[in-house]
């Protein structure tokens, strides 16, 4: 709406060259977005999930949420909100970042991170509670690990204390997108990027933090178990300590997109990479951990530098072990694999999904699958935990609201 040399849109006013958007005024050119990007959907008071508690709490039902189908949440992009923004130079430390509308990034042709590479994602998530509350599960332990990868790629990264708190604040800032209790979570995805310009080989000159947020569905929704290929060509990673297949570095994804892609195509759900050096043990699927079950012993390949360290695959060694399983990180062989019970994976995506099937060149292995598996107790145990529904003894889950 256009009032003389102002337009209000939303709860936004543009006057000449500046925003104000709340308690806070943008120039067009501090903006380093695209309003037009932002989300069209509208909030509303959705349909009583809960009614009153009783107990004085907060129901969801008391919450406003975005006007969406939250039954037919997939994995992909829903625009939200807000983001989260912290920049900082080269040999310095970050210090405060800002929430600013969701949209696109302005970065120089030369950015580190379009050139080289040098960048880092995380994912996690938040989920809500039976009475409206919102937990986030192990954020520390992703600061933990961007902190890790940040030093193997010479990138300056946030102190776990200004992670989580980043964390907290585009949850709070995008809280309508929070699905209802069992409809789902908001999927946080930080990004640490060079975005400096330069054209040498050399870290950027400056850095910048971004967390976004999307609401999700299940990662395989309506797909049921799995049905993975041994790919025995392509390798995801080198062998050894010596590379990047331990970090949640960008460059370890793409390269993956060929194999998948392939399978995807022959009807399979995903695709199950071998060791680069010998090509007899199995590593990791393109975005999940695996774990091979028999008996009651449960394997999973130990973490050696190029298998990435999983917080959920974390998290499910010790609930199996507290559930009496014993539980091996070690190398598992394709042969022992095939002579597994059953086979499931884990990751923040896919929360824990058994494996119906695994094709090794013509050879087609079929596992164990339904209610009564041991991966369907444990990804019971695991959103229990998550979403309030089971006592949380052991400090994993933080409350933002």
């Amino acid at each position: 709406m256009w009032a003389g040399n102002e337009m209000w849109a939303g709860n936004e006013m543009w006057a000449g060259n500046e925003m104000w958007a709340g308690n806070e005024m943008w120039t067009r050119n501090e903006m380093s977005l695209r309003t037009t990007e932002r989300s069209h959907f509208t909030t509303m008071a959705p349909p009583s999930i809960l009614g009153n508690n009783g107990d004085g709490s907060n129901s969801a039902a008391d919450e406003n949420y975005a006007d969406i189908n939250w039954d037919e949440l997939g994995f992909s992009l829903v625009p939200t909100d807000y983001m989260y923004v912290m920049k900082c130079a080269n040999g310095e430390k970050f210090s405060q970042g800002t929430l600013i509308p969701f949209g696109n990034i302005e970065l120089s042709p030369s950015a580190g991170i379009l050139n080289y590479g040098q960048g880092l994602f995380e994912g996690l998530k938040a989920y809500r509670t039976e009475n409206g509350h919102i937990l986030l599960f192990r954020p520390e332990e992703n600061s933990k690990r961007m902190k890790t990868g940040a030093d193997r790629m010479c990138m300056p990264s946030p102190s776990i204390e200004q992670f989580v708190n980043a964390v907290k604040e585009i949850v709070i800032a995008n809280k309508r997108w929070v699905p209802p209790h069992g409809k789902g979570s908001l999927y946080i995805r930080p990004l640490l990027m060079g975005t400096g310009a330069l054209l040498g080989l050399a870290p950027a000159p400056e850095y910048t933090f971004i967390i976004y947020c999307s609401p999700v569905g299940s990662y395989h929704k309506d797909k049921g178990p799995l049905n993975f290929k041994v790919e025995d060509k392509l390798y995801r990673a080198i062998s050894g300590t010596g590379g990047t297949g331990g970090i949640k570095s960008v460059t370890n994804y793409a390269p993956v997109y060929s194999a998948t892609t392939e399978a995807k195509a022959n009807g399979f759900s995903d695709v199950l990479f071998l060791d680069a050096a010998t090509g007899k043990h199995i590593e990791e699927a393109s975005s999940s951990n695996v774990f091979v079950v028999k008996g009651n012993a449960i394997c999973t390949p130990a973490i050696d530098g190029t298998i990435l360290p999983g917080i959920t695959r974390k998290t499910i060694i010790d609930i199996a072990t507290d559930l009496g399983y014993e539980v091996m990180e070690r190398a598992v062989s394709v042969e022992e694999m095939l002579d597994a019970d059953e086979v499931f994976c884990t990751g923040t995506a896919v929360v824990v999904n058994s494996v119906a099937s695994i094709t090794f060149q013509k050879t087609r292995t079929q596992y164990k699958t339904g209610p009564e598996t041991l991966s369907q107790k444990l990804r019971k145990t695991l959103l229990g935990i998550q979403t309030g529904c089971i006592d949380d003894t052991k400090g994993w889950t933080v409350l933002v609201d």
